[in-house]
């Protein structure tokens, strides 16, 4: 649990010591109450987390502050590399760099953005936190939101890009660094971690065994902590592939966590990660979650998640989340990545079929467009889709790598790892990943495609050596995951839920009432349920970051309040 900020007046001027406090308190809902602080006339660092060991300094008098398990190695990857060190970073890490010599600050995100960081330009300078709501509630910019990232947001679930929801507050890309001097940002530089070339022509069984010594040495790395340790298991492939190589690296039983639905289907996720734990002897704790904590949690969900994804997994990740920090643990491991980088989506198999087969290109639909609810359309919601896309469309890539490293650059980290940060931050906890390694994700995504997508298989390459590390777990047999049943919800509370989202202004002004009373009252199909989601999280988001009104008990005394 930790949290960086900081101040750069301009020109040489003192940032304002009200602004400096305001940030410091604003980041103890990330950090906590400790941490350190350096004050250098017009720069002021900032970290909260434990231990308060930071910031750190090196010989030659450079100070960093870092969100993470950071340690002051990043110092001396800069005296080594200057401003290129950010590109031997490892691990996830989002850090404040500041060298008094040169008068320079430099601010780096890890490759995958596992990590957050935000920044505004001032009329007083630079100012920079773990959050976007640090920032405003700092007062270094007003709480006004941005069109084309609402448009995202709804058609997408996600945002792309450097923009964010708020307007003047930026996100720092992954695996970018900036530069600051004097309190402006005079330069900014890029490094991704997902190497340009094309597949690596590679043999089953040669690259069965790489994948295995990768897939070892980062679990190994990423479980050595301080605390308890425990494992979110969903029973799929990535988390259980995890589950087995702790289990084989420890003599004591893995602690896993995993989560139940008051309506599991048969053969689901609950049923898999019970068989998983009994199969390695792991302990298991079960976290139940039900309607009722749906409409319970979700407004203090929608107030926490300042960066908006509208992802129904948010409120039962929450929940688990803080089901592992009343249990003690201190540091959670997860399987984030392994769709994206072992080639597991459904949309990419589509993407490998020819179009009479039914392939197709991803995404190429928003979540509201032919529904007839929208006064206006929503014309640029693709802009950032197709932007990555021809970004990541570089050296000898394929098709399918193309879409994996497009995924990587604004789903990834902008809708599951801001949704795993954020959830485990909320509750003192800090996540571990994996998959997202820089060896084990270089390693995956180099592998030729037939290695990733087989017989119309995803992660074939991992599940094939799931099947040899843990054999129950019937890794190369398809199974149906199972879902949040939000559908079912919404459609119970519908027409109780309609008239209270279609009187809110912020969706008066995207749909006429009427409609958004008829999609709530009569919700048909997966379409219909992802729209009113959407609208449902979206108002109850924009309630509480734009018109800064406080959630109520629930989701309906909540959209029932006038504040």
């Amino acid at each position: 649990m930790t949290g960086i900020g900081g101040l750069f007046g301009l020109d040489g001027a003192v940032p304002a010591a009200e602004r400096a406090q305001r940030l410091a308190v604003a980041l103890v809902a990330r950090g906590g109450a400790g941490g350190g602080r350096y004050d250098g006339g017009a720069l002021v660092l900032l970290h909260r987390g434990q231990p308060a060991d930071q910031p750190f300094v090196d010989p030659g008098g450079a100070i960093l502050v870092g969100d993470g398990a950071l340690d002051p190695a990043p110092l001396q990857l800069y005296r080594a590399y200057g401003i290129e060190f950010a590109r031997h970073l490892r691990g996830g890490t989002a850090l404040a760099l500041y060298d008094p010599d040169s008068g320079r600050l430099l601010l780096a995100r890890d490759g995958f953005g596992i990590k957050p960081l935000y920044y505004a330009e001032t009329a007083e300078g630079f100012v920079f936190a773990s959050t976007a709501a640090a920032l405003l509630a700092a007062g270094a910019v007003e709480a006004a939101l941005v069109q084309s990232a609402r448009d995202e947001l709804l058609q997408l679930q996600f945002t792309t890009g450097r923009t964010t929801a708020f307007a003047g507050i930026y996100r720092l890309l992954p695996g970018e660094t900036l530069i600051v001097e004097e309190g402006r940002l005079v330069d900014r530089r890029l490094y991704r971690t997902l190497p340009a070339l094309g597949p690596i022509p590679s043999a089953v069984e040669p690259a069965l065994a790489t994948l295995d010594l990768l897939l070892g040495q980062a679990v190994k790395r990423h479980a050595q902590a301080d605390g308890p340790v425990g494992l979110f298991l969903s029973g799929g492939v990535d988390s259980t592939a995890l589950l087995a190589l702790m289990a084989d690296q420890s003599a004591a039983p893995v602690e896993a966590l995993t989560l139940g639905f008051s309506q599991p289907s048969e053969g689901g996720e609950l049923e898999m990660a019970r068989e998983m734990a009994a199969a390695v002897g792991a302990r298991l704790t079960e976290v139940s979650f039900r309607e009722a904590d749906f409409w319970h949690l979700l407004p203090e969900v929608a107030a926490a998640i300042d960066d908006p994804m509208a992802d129904a997994a948010l409120v039962p990740q929450w929940k688990l989340a803080r089901a592992a920090a009343e249990a003690g643990f201190r540091t959670i491991l997860a399987g984030e990545g392994g769709d994206e980088l072992f080639g597991g989506y459904g949309r990419y198999r589509a993407l490998l079929r020819p179009w009479w087969a039914g392939g197709k290109l991803p995404r190429i639909r928003g979540a509201f467009d032919g529904l007839g609810l929208l006064r206006d359309e929503m014309p640029g919601w693709r802009d950032g889709i197709d932007a990555a896309e021809t970004a990541q469309a570089i050296g000898s890539r394929t098709r399918l790598q193309i879409a994996q490293a497009a995924d990587c650059q604004d789903w990834l980290p902008n809708d599951l790892l801001a949704k795993f940060d954020r959830c485990l931050m909320a509750q003192g906890l800090d996540g571990r990943l994996p998959l997202l390694d820089r060896a084990v994700a270089q390693f995956a995504f180099g592998l030729p495609d037939e290695l990733k997508i087989r017989d119309g298989v995803g992660k074939w390459l991992l599940r094939r050596w799931l099947d040899q590390r843990l054999p129950t777990a019937g890794a190369l047999t398809r199974r149906r995951r199972g879902q949040i049943p939000v559908g079912d919800w919404l459609k119970r509370r519908g027409r109780m839920l309609g008239p209270l989202v279609a009187r809110q202004d912020c969706v008066r002004a995207l749909c006429l009432p009427d409609t958004v009373e008829r999609l709530f009252a009569k919700i048909e199909n997966k379409r219909h349920v992802f729209a009113a989601w959407s609208l449902l999280f979206y108002t109850l988001w924009y309630r509480a970051h734009i018109a800064r009104l406080a959630p109520e008990r629930d989701v309906f005394q909540t959209l029932s309040s006038h504040g």
